[in-house]
């Protein structure tokens, strides 16, 4: 199972390599007009594009760029004169900081909110549950991130409104990010545990004298984690792209600004670098859902070993 994972990974980052490749390409403007300006001689512009084999055929460009890759030479920066996967490897650990960060409310406050929604299904806490998910993945992520800076920043002063240097500058783009992971997990466990309430193995626990309380974290719960460490392991690349807009909105100094920055001054080298490594860790966290779902489902170990 793994092998195929990883044979099917190699598609996935080669696919990912030559969409960026030609997005970045077909996007209007150039790096050399952004960088020299509007200015410059004829001259100065065949000397930078001719130095960033700019001038060479498409498909010439799109060879050397996929052996370059496999010799994981991700190009040089032209704006930031030096190697491309160098800046995206300084800027990494933010965005893991911001991301490991959110999927960790959003797991916790998912969990308690599914438990609490998925105990008596159609009460009144399921119906508030229910419509809280619904309109948290309604909304849009910076639309959110604006309003926690203006009621939790400038209305109430409790927290930063952007930037690094103190745990309470994570809070607000933490939560932001995490909210609408929050109510993927909250729907998901709240599905789970209902099914896994009615199940005949819960009612044998009740029937041995347990308590509700010991039936539901030790029974249901258990067997409805199976679902729900699967989309983990999916939602976590998805955080990472969703952290480009956040990570803007609050001045948090990770992949998202340097990716933002990078489109907008045409560094095709960044944008690749950026793309490539978002893709080949969305690939291993994939494959780790895939494993640790296997050991936790029995059912799927014995398929794999037969």
């Amino acid at each position: 199972m793994i092998a195929r994972r990883l044979l099917i990974g190699l598609f996935v980052m080669w696919g990912a390599a030559s969409v960026i490749f030609i997005i970045v390409r077909a996007a209007p403007g150039d790096p050399v007009t952004v960088f020299l300006g509007p200015d410059a001689s004829r001259e100065q512009i065949d000397r930078l594009t001719a130095a960033l084999g700019l001038d060479r055929p498409l498909y010439e460009q799109y060879v050397s760029y996929l052996g370059d890759v496999l010799r994981l030479d991700f190009g040089e920066s032209y704006r930031l004169g030096r190697p491309a996967m160098e800046a995206v490897l300084e800027r990494l650990p933010a965005t893991i900081d911001l991301t490991l960060t959110a999927t960790a409310i959003a797991v916790i406050a998912g969990l308690a909110l599914g438990l609490l929604a998925g105990r008596r299904p159609g009460g009144a806490v399921d119906r508030v549950v229910s419509a809280a998910t619904i309109a948290l993945q309604s909304f849009p992520t910076f639309w959110v991130g604006i309003m926690l800076v203006l009621t939790f920043a400038l209305g109430l002063r409790l927290l930063p409104s952007a930037g690094v240097g103190t745990p309470a500058h994570l809070v607000l783009p933490a939560v932001t990010l995490a909210l609408p992971f929050t109510a993927i997990v909250a729907r998901l466990t709240r599905s789970s545990i209902t099914e896994a309430m009615s199940e005949p193995y819960v009612q044998t626990a009740r029937s041995k004298g347990l308590t509700e309380r010991q039936v539901l974290l030790g029974h249901a719960l258990r067997n409805s984690l199976i679902p729900v460490v699967t989309i983990v392991g999916l939602q976590m690349g998805a955080l990472m792209g969703g952290a480009v807009i956040v990570e803007n909105v609050f001045a948090w100094p990770g992949l998202g600004s340097l990716v933002v920055g990078a489109v907008a001054n045409r560094d095709y080298a960044v944008v690749q670098a950026v793309t490539l490594l978002i893709a080949g860790i969305v690939m291993v966290l994939n494959l780790a859902a895939d494993v640790l779902y296997t050991r936790l489902d029995p059912r799927i170990r014995t398929e794999a070993r037969s």
